[in-house]
């Protein structure tokens, strides 16, 4: 399976030093995902990228560090809960003759999810985070910023805990990638270096909301242009880099639908991760500068005065 279908890019500040990896690996050993308890909801830990039980929690490919975050939550059903609560205000108001207050449904609306948590269904998932210590930049395979933000919290943490503090911030270009995106649609050309594909999302910003989806279709139509001249302006659009990656770029500066072309299946085992992970970081790391040039370039931010 890739390592990436989806990431999201934050830049890491000059005057960040990574830690030791021994020193790193050690404090994400201590961190260690455990799953949750019977009345938890939510856990989260470090877990080694390779897969292998008590591997290395910091794996160094070609350079390039890689991390792997677990999370596990419990799903309390809402409907459950509501009917569970709806029940108890209404003996509540039987017994006492009055109908409990906000702050008494919400002390009540907890002991019931306390209740219900040994018996909730749960559901893990996992991040992986890539450090590319050479370009200063953290990805997180997300589809989104707000989807990143769990992994990018944890490893704040552990960074700050080693006294390595951490500054991030989301990539920033001149043009914004919506704006890039329609000029190159209108002129039926992308950037050197990108192929325009077959799927586009288009959403006007205007009080209608009204969005236009083309899925594996010729994207040189006129009504295209159409769209954009009446204020619809692309949400994702599916480039080729090279002729080597396939993705899709948001309006957000997200890249979705990672497909790294004429790369055969790596074997399972340690062979099959550090081919995945060189090949992946190599190819990303190519099409990440060139990607921001065709947006008029990173905005670097300015240091506080």
């Amino acid at each position: 399976m890739p390592l990436f279908k989806n990431i999201v890019v934050y830049r890491i500040g000059p005057d960040w030093t990574p830690p030791p990896l021994e020193r790193l690996d050690a404090e994400l050993q201590r961190l260690a995902f455990q799953p949750c308890e019977p009345t938890q909801e939510l856990s989260a830990g470090w877990v080694p990228p390779r897969g292998q039980e008590h591997g290395a929690m910091v794996e160094s490919v070609a350079g390039q560090w890689i991390l792997k975050l677990a999370v596990e939550r419990k799903n309390v059903p809402g409907g459950a809960v509501r009917a569970e609560l709806e029940a108890r205000c209404k003996a509540i108001e039987a017994e006492r003759g009055r109908k409990p207050g906000r702050k008494e449904k919400t002390e009540i609306k907890d002991e019931i999810v306390h209740a219900f948590l040994p018996r909730a269904f749960s559901k893990r998932s996992s991040q992986i985070i890539w450090i590319d210590l050479q370009q200063r930049s953290l990805v997180v395979a997300a589809g989104s910023m707000k989807a990143a933000e769990p992994a990018i919290k944890q490893l704040v943490d552990v960074m700050a805990e080693l006294g390595h503090v951490l500054p991030l911030s989301p990539l920033s270009t001149s043009l914004a990638p919506a704006t890039a995106m329609a000029e190159w649609l209108t002129a039926k050309q992308a950037p050197e270096g990108f192929a325009i594909d077959r799927d586009l999302e288009l959403k006007h910003s205007g009080e209608d909301k009204s969005v236009v989806r083309y899925a594996r279709h010729n994207l040189e139509l006129e009504e295209i242009g159409q769209h954009i001249q009446e204020g619809k302006l692309p949400a994702q659009l599916a480039l080729t880099w090279n002729d080597k990656v396939s993705f899709v770029l948001t309006e957000h500066l997200a890249i979705r639908k990672i497909d790294i072309r004429g790369v055969e299946e790596a074997p399972k085992g340690e062979d099959g991760f550090d081919a995945d992970a060189a090949i992946a970081t190599a190819e990303l790391s190519g099409l990440l500068p060139q990607l921001l040039a065709s947006l008029g370039g990173e905005l670097v931010p300015q240091a506080a005065a």
